[in-house]
């Protein structure tokens, strides 16, 4: 964020279109500017009106409610929410009731998220989010940016959108740890566009690691959403001692539901390793999916699980080394120029670098993800897989 512009009294009201402050030591009471900032960032967005920018310098934001956002900004005056120039900002939802739900309940769909939002025309970035009941949970929303969030270690997905959500870009996000006790396993994954339906939904350089279920999951979601760019590994491993555990453990999970409806996903230049199942699944979703120079690499199960994708789904320049199985194809599924189309053996030796840590490492001042030049770059010089 640029510096604060807008310099004003304690008691004077934030004038539309102007900054509000928050810091950990601020006063709601107050103005709201970086002289005398507001304490919570519910205040701050409650204040919000259509063009004002909320800045919120670094610290530790305990809840006990969760953060509430149902004012929408305009197409061309979108509200923004951000850390203050940089600086490090946790929002820790650990004290909400919602976070500790028992093994079988339900999360009231008000209380899901520590940061809840059902509003449209925003632009939320540099926040860290942890120990909420759902991360980041957004319903009905749509024209938002998110940018450079981290959702870790909550108790249920780490970012949702769901509903009737459209044109949404979801841009560097990284998001891990994140688990369900209340189910075993079994829902929380790194990213979830689910249940819904909405056109134009963008995730792109994502990174979604080390959740209990599914690095990303578009369960009955039933418009086309594009990603690119992204990586998803070590999913679906019950490092928390879950009883019974169900966690499902797919890197990319590209449809599901009963009936699954069909909806057209495409994925271009991501990769997903080390999965507990799938790298990518269309998890009985029966449309026409494309997967264009993605890589898998040492899923416990299939590299390319598309048995059901239809509608002449599209598989084309993907790589599989090192899977369960390369690839389980559907019959109306096109495939060309993929590394089990070309031939040979796709083994750890086939790579120039089967090195993990080129693309789990820190990422760019930017936010751009970690150069990895030659993590899983075919030593023959095929042109297939994702060049990162």
């Amino acid at each position: 964020m640029s510096a604060v512009a807008v310099m004003a009294s304690p008691g004077e009201a934030v004038a539309a279109g102007a900054t509000i402050v928050v810091a950990v030591g601020g006063d709601d009471s107050a103005a709201g500017t970086l002289e005398h900032p507001l304490r919570t960032i519910q205040t701050a967005v409650d204040r919000a009106r259509p063009g004002d920018v909320i800045t919120v310098r670094g610290g530790t934001y305990g809840l006990v409610d969760n953060i509430t956002i149902t004012t929408s900004g305009e197409p061309s005056r979108p509200i923004s929410l951000g850390a203050y120039q940089g600086e490090r900002v946790v929002i820790d939802g650990e004290r909400l009731p919602a976070s500790h739900t028992p093994v079988g309940g339900s999360i009231p769909r008000a209380e899901r998220g520590a940061i809840h939002q059902e509003a449209s025309h925003w632009r939320v970035s540099g926040l860290e989010i942890v120990n909420g009941p759902y991360g980041y949970y957004c319903d009905g929303c749509d024209g938002n940016v998110f940018s450079r969030l981290t959702t870790r270690d909550n108790y249920e997905t780490g970012f949702q959108l769901q509903g009737e959500s459209a044109d949404n870009l979801i841009v560097g996000l990284d998001s891990f740890g994140n688990r369900d006790p209340r189910k075993n396993g079994e829902s929380a994954d790194g990213l979830g566009i689910k249940e819904g339906s909405g056109a134009g939904n963008v995730v792109r350089g994502a990174r979604l690691w080390n959740n209990v279920d599914d690095g990303f999951d578009a369960w009955k979601f039933a418009s086309p959403v594009l990603i690119e760019n992204t990586v998803v590994y070590g999913n679906g491993f019950d490092r928390w001692n879950l009883p019974d555990f169900a966690g499902d453990g797919n890197g990319f999970k590209l449809g599901g539901g009963t009936p699954a409806p069909a909806a057209g996903h495409t994925v271009r230049n991501s990769v997903a390793f080390g999965n507990a199942k799938h790298g990518f699944t269309d998890n009985g979703n029966p449309g026409a999916l494309a997967l264009t120079r993605t890589s898998t690499f040492r899923n416990a199960g299939t590299g390319f699980d598309t048995d059901t994708a239809g509608g002449l789904a599209g598989l084309s320049g993907n790589l599989s080394v090192s899977d369960g199985r390369a690839v389980a194809l559907g019959a109306d599924t096109d495939t060309d120029g993929n590394s089990w189309d070309l031939g040979g053996t796709w083994d750890d030796a086939s790579v120039l670098s089967t090195e993990t840590a080129a693309v789990t490492g820190s990422r760019g001042a930017d936010g751009s993800l970690p150069p990895a030049p030659v993590f899983l770059v075919p030593r023959n010089g095929a042109s297939v897989g994702a060049r990162l």
